[in-house]
């Protein structure tokens, strides 16, 4: 049996063996399909006499997509087409057979050439063009496969990307989503790296639920957020609710910095198999009138038919109060939040937003929260098991008592971590593992000074 560390060279194996036998089927079609067009002796009178190689539920990743979406000849030769210039791309040079009589190519075989990409790029007009050759039904029928209602579309697998949309609409380059090239690839999920593209970040957390010190009646109004996450299915779908109910959940936490919200956050993903995204909404505000709605769009388009938690942190910076229209920009402004209004209503995932102030959130976004849960800074008991927790890998001096420190000094769980890192470094120049009064006192000083405040 192969161990849980070769699966993923497993699965990038089997969906290579799928792969292989499909591009040599797609090699045949395109084959054919010229020898067809240009009345040259052929093996075949049509693309579908040649055999379509059988795929196998459960072979690769690739072969569980064709059957779950029952999917066409032409649906699989769009799909191979617009997979070809990632993993074989020299199958497409047949493509570059120049028109003599006009000395360039047919514009017929549609296709772009890229800026670093030295091969054929192909569009929708050439997956008409292999599909239907001249049959001009057949090119219709190729443009309803994607039309906004059909699959390819409603689950972001391959789409016609078009710069100008007064082009005609077979000239959109033939792309596959990251998602799915990565799923018939790698099978796996596509996780973004963080750009101006997609500002936000994977976070994780070597933490467990012992670790996050807060009340007790705060851990029963995130466990909602995990009922739900865990039986979102059942409630919508075999109860019937998706009639009444939107899809997904939305959270506000509010409450001072270092109370646990971030660390809330990336607890829930990690208990429930789901990746969470913080997103750097410094990155998306913008000045310029309608980017910032663009930026948006990137975060939610690319996130929706994921299963992950998007966290926008200090989200007042966006989701804040709505201000009165007395000129173009308070209007554009206003016009964004009631985009974002619709975005998150929209969204079918868990989003949670994070605020140090509630009061600082529009009211429209307040009304769309299922829970709105109140991080407050830990009392003196809940600081005692934080500082006691932290120093736990550490020796106390006799003289340090953590007790009069929580009643004496009110810090929350995120200073405490600073102190901490503080303490280790003081230790580690003495080369001892031995933390003394002072140094913690030392610590909670300078967080003291980072706010603004004295001992």
């Amino acid at each position: 049996m192969k161990s849980m560390e070769n699966e993923p060279n497993l699965k990038i194996e089997n969906n290579a063996k799928t792969l292989l036998e499909e591009l040599k089927w797609l090699h045949t079609v395109l084959d054919t399909r010229f020898k067809l067009y240009f009345n040259q002796p052929c093996e075949y009178n049509s693309i579908y006499d040649i055999p379509i190689p059988e795929i196998i539920p459960g072979a690769s990743v690739y072969a569980d997509v064709i059957h779950f979406y029952k999917v066409s000849t032409e649906e699989r030769i769009i799909i191979l087409l617009s997979i070809a210039p990632h993993v074989c791309p020299q199958i497409l040079d047949v493509f570059f057979t120049k028109n003599e009589k006009y000395g360039r190519g047919f514009t017929e075989f549609g296709g772009v050439k890229g800026n670093q990409h030295s091969g054929f790029i192909p569009t929708g007009e050439t997956a008409a063009f292999v599909i239907a050759g001249n049959d001009i039904l057949g090119k219709i029928q190729v443009i309803n496969i994607f039309d906004p209602d059909h699959y390819f579309a409603k689950y972001k697998m391959v789409s016609l990307d078009k710069d100008k949309s007064n082009e005609p609409i077979l000239s959109g380059i033939l792309s596959i989503t990251p998602d799915y090239l990565s799923y018939f690839t790698n099978g796996t999920q596509y996780k973004p790296n963080f750009s101006s593209e997609f500002p936000a970040q994977q976070i994780n957390t070597k933490m467990d639920w012992s670790d996050l010190v807060i009340e007790e009646y705060l851990l029963d109004e995130i466990k909602e957020i995990m009922v739900w996450i865990k039986n979102h299915s059942i409630i919508l779908n075999d109860w019937g609710l998706d009639k009444l109910l939107k899809p997904g959940y939305r959270s506000l936490f509010y409450g001072p910095p270092g109370t646990g919200k971030t660390l809330t956050a990336s607890l829930l993903g990690k208990s429930t198999g789901l990746d969470v995204f913080r997103v750097d909404l410094s990155k998306i505000v913008s000045k310029y009138i309608g980017e910032t709605e663009k930026n948006l769009a990137n975060i939610f388009d690319q996130a929706e038919n994921k299963n992950w938690i998007l966290f926008f942190d200090e989200a007042d910076a966006i989701f804040g109060k709505r201000t009165s229209t007395s000129d173009s920009k308070d209007r554009y402004a206003n016009q964004e939040i009631a985009y974002l209004l619709q975005r998150i209503e929209d969204f079918p995932g868990v989003l949670i937003l994070a605020t140090n102030l509630k009061s600082n959130m529009d009211e429209a976004f307040s009304r769309r929260f299922q829970s709105m849960i109140y991080f407050p800074t830990p009392t003196p008991q809940l600081r005692l098991k934080l500082w006691e927790n932290a120093f736990s890998s550490f020796d106390l001096d006799p003289k340090v008592d953590l007790w009069p420190i929580s009643k004496t000094y009110e810090v929350t769980g995120g200073s405490i971590i600073n102190v901490l890192r503080h303490c280790s470094l003081n230790a580690v120049v003495r080369n001892s593992k031995t933390i003394y009064n002072e140094d913690i006192i030392q610590g909670i000083k300078k967080e003291f000074k980072k706010e603004g405040k004295t001992v």
